[in-house]
């Protein structure tokens, strides 16, 4: 692992990246609130905030739109992904290379491991060999590890989301991104497991600025470095006032009323 000061998607520390793969991953219905994220520009431009220290992207919003965006942000390539239209078993098909994430300019790399489906070997052997690779370019390794399958009863129990922390760090991730369990405590439990791998919240659904803010002041303070955050800052009407507010969390470690006094 590269020191995490140094790496390209960190600021200060802490890392706040804009993720943008819910158009494979979800399909449009998640561009249904505000129509115009339909549009990959709507949310590039969003993503030109100083809070937001990197943007996550499948392959062909990557290769579109990233070379007018270079200068302002920096890229996250999000290398497996599966549409929703999928009904098996969880599992997310591998759809660039890194060798190719690196030529068109990543900062780093993404990769989803779905610990605990049955496709979960298959998944973690392929992971190896990004992983590998993104060493080889000195790339960091974001590992959206998120236990989902037929045996698994509750995703968002603490132990699980601990035990998804960990794999993060047994398997190499120089960031383990996942859900925020319920509170303070649990969440600190999770970074304790993940170790020297660094651990950021998965923003999930759309909730209320109070709810959403308040859960990343508990992963904060439980020593994540940050959010990966999708729909809770592009579904909103004004995503520039609310990163403002998440800037205030995450890098200045506000208050949530403090924060909210920002939006």
């Amino acid at each position: 692992m590269r020191p995490f000061r140094e790496s390209p998607i960190a600021r200060d520390g802490k890392v706040l990246i804009l993720a943008y793969d819910h158009g494979l991953e979800h399909g449009p219905v998640d561009f249904d609130p505000v129509p115009e994220t339909m549009n990959p520009e709507a949310v590039w431009d969003i993503a030109t905030h100083d809070a937001v220290s990197a943007m996550a992207v499948q392959k062909g919003v990557a290769e579109a739109y990233y070379p007018s965006y270079e200068d302002d942000v920096n890229l996250l390539a999000k290398l497996n992904g599966t549409s929703n239209l999928w009904m098996g078993e969880p599992d997310s098909a591998v759809n660039w290379s890194v060798d190719y994430a690196n030529e068109i300019g990543a900062d780093a790399v993404g990769f989803t491991l779905y610990g605990g489906s049955n496709n979960e070997i298959e998944m973690a052997e392929e992971f190896r060999k990004a992983q590998e690779a993104a060493r080889e370019h000195d790339l960091p390794v974001v590992m959206w590890s998120y236990p989902r399958g037929q045996g698994l009863k509750n995703d968002r129990d603490p132990q699980t989301i601990a035990y998804a922390a960990r794999q993060a760090l047994e398997l190499g991730a120089d960031i383990a991104k996942v859900k925020y369990p319920g509170s303070t405590e649990q969440m600190q439990f999770a970074v304790d497991a993940a170790g020297a791998t660094r651990v950021v919240m998965s923003g999930g659904s759309k909730t209320s600025d109070r709810e959403f803010l308040t859960q990343v002041k508990g992963a904060i303070d439980a020593g994540a470095v940050g959010l990966a955050v999708g729909r809770n800052v592009w579904q909103r009407e004004n995503p520039a006032a609310f990163l403002d507010g998440l800037e205030a969390v995450i890098y200045e470690e506000t208050s949530v009323d403090e924060a909210l006094d920002r939006i």
